[in-house]
């Protein structure tokens, strides 16, 4: 279930942050580079779920990314940058699970943009596909970065926010699965000592389904008196 959830929030997020990015961050025609939400979203998961994570995520959002309108390059280019970034970002994972200051996943966000830009213009250039877009790789770079930065603040805190939630939400789930038969016994047995008993009452209650039952039967069946075994002689010896 928790694998289940997981998917559905990391598919949700990256076809959200797809769309948003096509149908408004790319037609607002921003000098140099497109903000690439995308990237931020994988980021964010990946520095909740760790590299694994990161990396399944990352080549999930690259191939979206690829084969969504209006991409004019080779299908899995960007899969392979943003599997890479996705890897290497869930590598900074902390143990406890929570960033305790912005400071270090603004460092990664930064990090990312750089080399997400120059990781995707060196596979551009090896499958032959020229520049990144056709303008200055520096320029693309430094715009790049600071589209990013600006936008990270009010994406990366959120997503993590809502992966984490999702988890805790599945834990408690499955440990309320796992306890849902002591609950309901705790609930029978109350109801079988009459609804407002006591703990000892609950608790003598409970001593019944726990060979408690074969104890009082020994205490009031068991063993008899001397009196009791002698009658029973006598009665014999009568007859």
């Amino acid at each position: 279930m928790r694998h289940v959830n997981r998917v559905l929030l990391c598919a949700t997020l990256l076809v959200t942050a797809l769309v948003f990015q096509v149908t408004v961050l790319a037609r607002l025609h921003l000098p140099g580079a497109v903000p690439d939400l995308t990237l931020l979203v994988v980021l964010a998961l990946a520095m909740v779920y760790g590299h694994v994570g990161g990396a399944l995520v990352g080549f999930t959002g690259g191939l979206l990314a690829d084969i969504a309108p209006p991409a004019d390059h080779a299908v899995g280019r960007y899969a392979l940058v943003l599997a890479v970034i996705g890897y290497l970002a869930g590598l900074i994972k902390p143990e406890s699970g929570q960033v305790r200051t912005a400071a270090g996943p603004m460092m990664v966000v930064g990090c990312a943009a750089v080399g997400s830009t120059l990781l995707y213009a060196g596979v551009g250039a090896l499958v032959g596909e020229g520049s990144v877009r056709g303008v200055g790789l520096g320029n693309l770079v430094f715009t790049a970065a600071i589209y990013d930065l600006l936008l990270a603040p009010f994406t990366v805190p959120l997503v993590m926010a809502l992966a984490r939630r999702a988890d805790r939400d599945t834990t408690a789930e499955a440990a309320e699965t796992a306890t849902g038969g002591t609950a309901s016994g705790d609930s029978a047995y109350r109801w079988l000592a009459g609804g407002t008993a006591s703990r000892a009452a609950v608790r003598r209650a409970r001593s019944y389904g726990r060979g408690g039952i074969g104890r009082q039967r020994g205490n009031l069946f068991g063993p008899k008196s001397k009196s009791a075994k002698a009658t029973r002689i006598k009665g014999v010896k009568r007859l």
